[in-house]
């Protein structure tokens, strides 16, 4: 199945209690895994959902939430089912590996921009 007309910041905030600078994670960009759902696509529905994330000291996502809903539960649902599969550079403090939250909106568009990951149609093969 394709991703479509769905997109993630590159910049990411964080959140960590600990001191000291923080290298923040990157995402591993290559295929989007987050799925536009097409019953959304064909009535033309956009939206975006704001996640934060738990970024693992190995890149893996192992916590989601939803941070700020587009108001579709279909995208707020597809974002989190995706973003468990996100693969990122871990945070680094003082050279090492850490675990960190990480805020990442997802926009669910049919519009192309310039910045965006793995536009296609979801109906194509």
């Amino acid at each position: 199945m394709s991703r479509l007309g769905v997109a993630l910041a590159a910049a990411m905030t964080l959140g960590c209690g600990a001191e000291g600078e923080i290298e923040q994670p990157t995402p591993l960009y290559g295929e989007v895994p987050i799925e536009y759902p097409i019953h959304m696509w064909d009535q033309d529905m956009e939206g975006e959902t704001l996640l934060r994330v738990r970024v693992e000291d190995t890149g893996g996502v192992d916590s989601v939430e939803v941070v700020e809903s587009s108001g579709f539960a279909a995208f707020d649902s597809a974002a989190m089912e995706g973003a468990r599969r996100l693969r990122f550079t871990p945070a680094r403090r003082d050279g090492k590996r850490i675990e960190v939250w990480a805020h990442v909106p997802v926009r669910f568009s049919k519009r192309p921009r310039p910045d965006t990951l793995g536009i296609a149609d979801p109906r194509s093969p």
